[in-house]
């Protein structure tokens, strides 16, 4: 499991360096969106224009339209105590690895990264890795170039 952190800890910081100040997905967008079946009960993905382009009306977890390239836990939303100590961490930024990490085991992601105790919101997670990438390339695709 240490391996498994430090990779994505590594990663986490490489990946903007290698992007050229962008943000890639490395995944299969179209396998992403087959991936998402198993997050709209909880989760939708709405545009700026109301438009939805996943999901359905759920509001149990965030919108996640807009996630990719932004700070974690932005999204208008009553987020955990440690999403919000995440938040606060200026330099955590949702790309590839930060999401894969985040919702392989959202708590013990949580706990790792801000070192504080206290359990995610987000009880569910995705088991495989590929799963998780392909999801991140799926919301990458839907909201177009991080800013």
């Amino acid at each position: 499991m240490f391996r498994l952190f430090a990779a994505v800890a590594a990663t986490t910081l490489a990946l903007p360096a290698f992007a050229g100040g962008h943000l890639t997905a490395s995944g299969d967008a179209e396998a992403g969106e087959k991936a998402f079946r198993q997050c709209v009960s909880c989760h939708v993905v709405v545009n700026e224009a109301g438009e939805t382009l996943a999901g359905k009306k759920a509001k149990t977890g965030p919108n996640l339209y807009g996630i990719v390239g932004n700070k974690f836990g932005e999204q208008d939303f009553k987020y955990s105590k440690l999403v919000g100590a995440a938040n606060a961490k200026e330099d955590l930024i949702v790309d590839e690895a930060t999401f894969v990490g985040y919702v392989s085991d959202p708590t013990k992601f949580l706990k790792e990264v801000t070192g504080e105790s206290g359990r995610a919101k987000m009880t569910f997670k995705v088991r495989k890795e590929a799963d998780a990438i392909n999801l991140y390339a799926f919301l990458s695709s839907l909201q177009g170039s991080p800013e």
